[in-house]
């Protein structure tokens, strides 16, 4: 099967905001329990290295699923792939 020009933007569309969230998600996960113990001494609600670890890395993880699902939407929507009720 052979790609289209279409097809190729789509999944360059799709691998660039993957990469990107893929980006977030590491930082989020592994560079900020490597610094935890340096932020520690910024104090938001608590000190900052113990609320990623607790809670703050859940609710990135949360908003990377939500953001993930809300542009592949619009994504499949504008590439007229989108699932939806035949009419």
């Amino acid at each position: 099967m052979q790609l289209t020009e279409r097809h190729k933007e789509y999944w360059r569309k799709n691998l660039r905001i993957t990469g990107i969230l893929l980006a977030i998600w590491f930082v989020v996960t592994y560079v900020a329990s490597f610094f935890a113990r340096d932020l520690n001494n910024i104090t938001i609600i608590g000190p900052l290295g113990f609320y990623m670890g607790a809670q703050g890395a859940l609710i990135v993880y949360v908003l990377i699923i939500w953001y993930y699902a809300k542009y592949m939407n619009r994504l499949d929507q504008e590439y007229g792939v989108h699932e939806g009720e035949d009419e």
